[in-house]
């Protein structure tokens, strides 16, 4: 086995210093009350895996559709290892919320590919959204799980990275 396939998460070597120390996560604060059980759940969980809270840095934006241009801008700056955006995007009546769901995810995949940089999605749409406790409370458990799950695919992402890393400096 390789010397860096050895070296936990928080050791980055020069192989992959482009991709920086710092993992990001980006939050859109339209229900925040929601989102950030996401949020919570995302550093509870990478805590847990290992990965020091001191290294993720949070940054709030209004909403969704301004996450790609955050996104964009700290994959570009060298600092950060992998991106998460999270949002929740519902059906508002001005325009379809599939759209921006849609924009948002699509730029996502298109900034990560661009900028050899891991951006991760926990930007949710449902079908219906109502604004009733049932529904509210339902999202907040579901926004929880999927903060545990953007953790866990994010770590495992950097860790098979580190491995593509070695195997092509190798």
């Amino acid at each position: 086995m390789s010397q860096i396939n050895d070296l936990p998460l928080s050791a980055i070597t020069a192989s992959n210093a482009s991709r920086g120390e710092r993992i990001a996560f980006v939050e859109a604060q339209w229900h925040s009350d929601i989102v950030h059980q996401a949020r919570d759940a995302f550093l509870e969980e990478m805590v847990r895996l290992g990965v020091a809270r001191e290294r993720i840095d949070i940054f709030d934006v209004p909403g969704a559709f301004e996450i790609p241009l955050h996104a964009k801008r700290l994959a570009n700056s060298g600092k950060y290892a992998a991106i998460i955006g999270c949002a929740l995007v519902v059906d508002g009546g001005i325009y379809r919320h599939e759209f921006v769901a849609n924009t948002v995810v699509n730029t996502l995949m298109q900034l990560q590919l661009e900028t050899d940089v891991p951006i991760f999605s926990a930007v949710l749409t449902p079908h219906h959204f109502h604004e009733h406790v049932e529904h509210r409370k339902y999202f907040h458990r579901h926004f929880a799980i999927k903060g545990t799950e953007v953790a866990e695919a994010c770590f495992k992402t950097l860790e098979a990275l580190k491995k593509v890393d070695a195997a092509l400096a190798a």
